[in-house]
């Protein structure tokens, strides 16, 4: 499928970066996708090979936040159910109905994403009261970012993380370990859908996969060890970045 055996150590080096920005703030699709197009595949294998590399990214930052007591895998399982849930009923929905709602409307909430975590500097520093119960809270998120993860896609870190701060009352270093969790059960999902559909290339997905790995162990190591200071910055750049990338795609 690939022209050439040279593009296989960039798209190595584009999974470890990747997955390094991704295990801290999400994003990481801002980087593999638009190279997985580059190197000349079609978009819907692009987006299948996409789903499958970061796979193993969201899978081992989930386990290395899992590992260091980030995450207890118990009480994420009513919000991996729904997700699931959810992701399946976006991937059938994304085949019958336009996106182009959606791609007005997200810009706007992650503005508004934005302008809270700037406006609220000590967001996510400590723990904090719930404003929902666990149940509701992952019937609403769960299925609300697995549709809109399988229908849409961008920003759906972003997304959970302030869903989890705000709404259960996590701190930002717990929230992105739940958000990897929430991440790689609609990963997962939207994988199986596109390779029952064969469009998925094993050879490029395994190297940037490899890559991803690696990323994820530096990226998920430099939040567990500095915290919400550190993902604060990051988290708002990758949200702007992400909020240019739909509006590009959308209006150039």
């Amino acid at each position: 499928m690939l022209d050439s055996v040279l593009f296989y150590p960039l798209l190595f080096l584009v999974g470890i970066v990747a997955g390094t920005i991704d295990s801290i703030a999400g994003g990481g699709g801002l980087i593999t996708l638009p190279s997985l197009l580059a190197i000349g595949l079609p978009p819907h294998i692009a987006l299948g090979t996409n789903k499958f590399q970061s796979t193993f990214g969201s899978f081992t930052a989930s386990f290395y936040y899992y590992k260091h007591g980030q995450v207890d895998l118990k009480d994420s399982i009513p919000g991996v159910l729904y997700t699931l849930l959810g992701t399946v009923i976006g991937t059938f929905c994304v085949q019958l109905i336009s996106k182009v709602f959606l791609s007005y409307l997200i810009p706007i909430l992650l503005i508004c994403i934005i302008l809270y975590t700037l406006f609220t500097p000590k967001l996510g520093d400590l723990d904090r009261k719930p404003k929902l119960s666990r149940k509701p809270f992952y019937i609403i998120f769960g299925l609300a970012l697995g549709f809109y993860d399988g229908f849409f896609g961008p920003g759906t870190g972003s997304f959970w993380a302030m869903a989890f701060v705000i709404g259960l009352g996590f701190n930002l270093t717990k929230a992105t370990g739940y958000t990897k969790v929430m991440n790689f059960t609609s990963n997962i999902t939207s994988l199986l859908v596109f390779t029952i559909g064969g469009n998925v290339v094993l050879s490029a997905g395994i190297v940037m996969g490899v890559g991803e790995i690696i990323g994820a162990k530096i990226g998920s190591g430099l939040v567990i060890r500095k915290g919400a200071k550190f993902i604060r910055p990051v988290f708002i750049f990758i949200v702007t970045l992400t909020i240019l990338k739909i509006l590009y795609d959308r209006f150039i």
